[in-house]
């Protein structure tokens, strides 16, 4: 027997809330997050759903503010729906003054129903109705957001889950979802504003005197060299805990969310991360945690201590509480400025110790691209070494209608690195234009990485020593077969650029507003894309209407996922096989992304035809 808590029971309450508010509507709108008290998320599930996009209040830590809502909650409610279902969700704009829209994150859908405005269709203006009518070919952690300025920053994001239409390969007794996000009382166009205005405005763990004469962080001439650089190594997040609340399902950490649990269970923890800026590093203490799935594919089972959790992914993970007391559940800002903080508990009122925030990580000169001992040994080498079978002359290299951006196949000789160990060297090569011939130079690009290195088998800033074991790239393979197995036959680089000072981000150098040509493939050619992170802050990549494979282990079980982390300095390699549309290629970082780091993959029929 389980508790109020339980699946059975979870499911009961969806199948009751129709496609209709849930139990959440009990609540008063100015009061509501999407979890109050002990209550599990607001579920929807049906063949027809309704969603209300409006203004509404939000309290966190017994604060109020202000939100963009569905249906009255943040998070939006949960949407739970089967693998093999159709299903159509009418989103009304309750707005008053702006177009709105919902961008199902995750899911394979027609490019129409992707809900990307000025992309796949034209955006929901307000007082009007859009339906998105698409079939559930997939099963499940996905989630649900604005597509449509800065709403989701405001709280306009719900988490979804897929059932699928056999046994589920992963055994538990009872789950909970946990949305993890970013909230803050200013206004997401301000703090645009401000980092327009001022680099590192929000960065309040700048290197001190004190630091200096304690013998902690960079030493006086390293920081006369990264001075020089122009380069603040404790840059590593751009809005930080001084401008931001964390929140777990909609709750700060004083109103401490609290999910359920009897000792022995096996839990299933589906986490997604739907903060606008903010990665988060994910533990819970006194408890292993099994991770058996990424951006909702079902992976090989991995125990680890620890994982990152950038922008827009999604994680499932096992835990087996034995003990009859709490767990706290952490999500750490990845610049430490800043925590979200959950309970996993056998009653409710139970708490446990909140561990200290751990030291803030520093920028390296990896983090610049600028790695040579790695260069030298073979770490920046031609990307998807570990695919075999894949020949370099079986690749074809003609231009993809981008084609600046088209790069050597995997095997060949890395771009060529300028300057010398000696920091006046390094910095020479900071925008050595031959380390990538395709950028177009200006303003928007403060440096380029002179040897980027495969950093997936690294478990993020900050990580590297924590004493315990973290989840890296690596260490995922796919429980089930790749759908497609085919060798690429063309390769493409992209370049992840920026200027942290000024705050421009693009790719290849080309910002959105300047209307840069698409990325141009032809439907079904299988390509493989590698990323490159010219700038120190990681970037969560994140492609439309795809799922794209890992090029790690063994052909055939390469992870598949939809958002992928490029840690600074370093590169990042998938194969994908296209999908005819016009598909949003962006950064999930949304100021980035509403900066300009924001693409399109067109993909059009072999004979050249309208999609």
């Amino acid at each position: 027997m389980h508790d109020a808590l339980s699946r059975r029971q979870l499911l009961r309450g969806a199948t009751l809330a129709g496609g209709g508010l849930a139990a959440t509507a009990l609540f008063p709108g100015w009061a509501q997050s999407a979890a109050p008290g002990l209550a599990t998320l607001p579920t929807l599930s049906g063949e027809d759903i309704k969603l209300t996009v409006a203004r509404s209040h939000l309290t966190v830590d017994g604060r109020p503010g202000h939100a963009v809502t569905i249906n009255g909650t943040v998070p939006a409610p949960l949407i739970r729906l089967k693998e093999g279902q159709k299903v159509r969700l009418s989103l009304t704009n309750a707005l008053t003054d702006e177009d709105t829209s919902i961008h199902w994150h995750g899911l394979l859908v027609p490019f129409e129903m992707d809900g990307v405005p000025g992309v796949s269709f034209p955006g929901v203006r307000p007082g009007e109705t859009f339906t998105y009518e698409f079939p559930i070919i997939q099963s499940g952690t996905y989630w649900y957001h604005s597509h449509s300025g800065l709403q989701e920053q405001e709280g306009h994001y719900g988490p979804i889950v897929i059932d699928p239409a056999g046994a589920d390969p992963v055994a538990y007794d009872r789950e909970h979802v946990l949305v993890l996000s970013d909230y803050s009382f200013l206004h997401p166009h301000r703090i645009f504003q401000k980092l327009k205005q001022q680099g590192g405005i929000f960065n309040y763990q700048k290197q001190t005197v004190a630091g200096l004469l304690a013998g902690r962080d960079q030493t006086l001439q390293e920081r006369i060299e990264w001075s020089r650089m122009l380069m603040d190594p404790t840059d590593i997040s751009d809005v930080t805990g001084a401008a931001y609340r964390f929140l777990i399902n909609g709750h700060g950490p004083k109103d401490n969310w609290t999910a359920l649990f009897r000792p022995g269970e096996r839990v299933r923890l589906r986490f997604i991360n739907a903060a606008a800026q903010t990665i988060f590093n994910v533990r819970i203490p006194g408890l292993k945690l099994t991770v058996v799935a990424a951006d909702g594919q079902n992976v090989q089972p991995v125990e680890v201590d620890e994982f990152q959790i950038g922008n827009a992914e999604t994680y499932d993970v096992i835990v087996q509480p034995t003990e009859d007391r709490a767990f706290t559940i952490v999500s750490e800002a990845v610049d430490r400025s800043g925590l979200g903080r959950a309970t996993l508990a056998p009653r409710p009122g139970m708490t446990a110790e909140v561990p200290p925030l751990r030291a803030r990580p520093l920028g390296t000169m990896k983090d610049m691209g600028m790695d040579m001992a790695a260069h030298a040994h073979g770490a920046s080498a031609g990307a998807g070494a570990g695919h075999g079978g894949m020949a370099h002359g079986a690749m074809d290299h003609a231009a993809m209608g981008h084609g600046a951006a088209s790069s050597a196949a995997p095997g060949m000789a890395p771009p060529r690195v300028r300057g010398s160990d000696a920091m006046g060297g390094m910095e020479m090569s900071m925008r050595d234009p031959r380390n990538a011939p395709q950028l177009q130079l200006g303003p928007g690009v403060q440096s380029i990485a002179a040897s980027p290195a495969d950093r997936t088998g690294e478990p993020g800033q900050g990580l590297e020593s924590v004493g315990h074991r973290v989840l890296v790239y690596k260490d995922l393979l796919a429980l089930e077969p790749n759908p497609d197995t085919r060798a690429p036959s063309r390769a493409v680089e992209i370049r992840l650029t920026g200027n942290m000072e000024r705050f421009m981000w693009g790719f290849d150098g080309r910002k959105w507003s300047d209307r840069p040509p698409p990325y141009t493939f032809r439907h079904g050619e299988r390509v493989r894309v590698t990323l490159v992170n010219d700038t120190m802050m990681t970037h969560p990549i994140h492609l439309h209407g795809h799922f794209f494979e890992l090029v790690h282990g063994p052909v055939g079980r390469m992870p598949r996922k939809h958002t992928v982390n490029v840690l600074p300095g370093g590169k990042v390699s998938f194969d994908v096989t296209a999908e005819r549309g016009d598909w949003a290629f962006h950064c999930h970082m949304m100021y980035h992304m509403h900066a300009g780091m924001f693409q399109v993959f067109k993909v059009r029929p072999l004979d050249g035809g309208a999609a």
